[in-house]
């Protein structure tokens, strides 16, 4: 990628942080991950090709032309938050994917990365998440792995650290989080 490409993909994804509360590719990698989808299912459920939903996950495009395919962002959104506290099952949670997928609505995103449970506390997972979106936002998978495996010789909780978080699966990096609280 030449410095244009890299300064028009940063300009897209300050603009997705700005109309969406974070660029989409943070936000739809947690969906995908919150939800158990891959891509395809994920541009299936929101009225997406697969080509478009890969071109805003990357900052290639900044907006979500269409108002229903926002809303319906918005409301896998709420239903990821319900599936992380536990007030919706997996099974449900596909039910509801398909009515969301019929859904029309409107246009507003609100920022749920905000969001926190009833105690005021943002959820673990939710922490997790912010962790693995800032690490991931900063390098690649294959780049962090390379530092991990750098610093593993004289660094090695640092370097697990930067494997579980950086290139790992959200679960793992939440059983990881749970096991290193005092």
């Amino acid at each position: 990628m030449d410095a244009a490409q890299q300064d028009t993909t940063a300009r897209a994804r300050e603009l997705q942080r700005n109309w969406y509360g974070e660029p989409l590719g943070a936000l739809f990698r947690r969906l995908i991950d919150d939800l158990g989808l891959n891509q395809a299912r994920l541009a299936g459920v929101l009225g997406l090709s697969a080509p478009m939903l890969s071109q805003l996950m990357s900052g290639q495009r900044a907006k979500i032309g269409n108002p229903a395919v926002v809303q319906r962002v918005q409301l896998l959104q709420e239903l990821a938050g319900q599936v992380a506290d536990g007030s919706v099952s997996a099974a449900e949670a596909t039910d509801r994917m398909d009515e969301i997928k019929k859904s029309q609505g409107g246009s507003v995103l609100t920022n749920t990365a905000q969001t926190a449970t009833s105690s005021g506390a943002p959820t673990v997972k939710r922490v997790v998440r912010e962790i693995q979106s800032l690490l991931r936002s900063v390098a690649a998978a294959g780049d962090i792995i390379d530092a991990a495996d750098s610093l593993a010789p004289t660094h090695p909780e640092l370097a697990e650290f930067l494997r579980v978080y950086g290139a790992g699966r959200t679960a793992d990096a939440v059983a990881h989080y749970e096991a290193h609280q005092s």
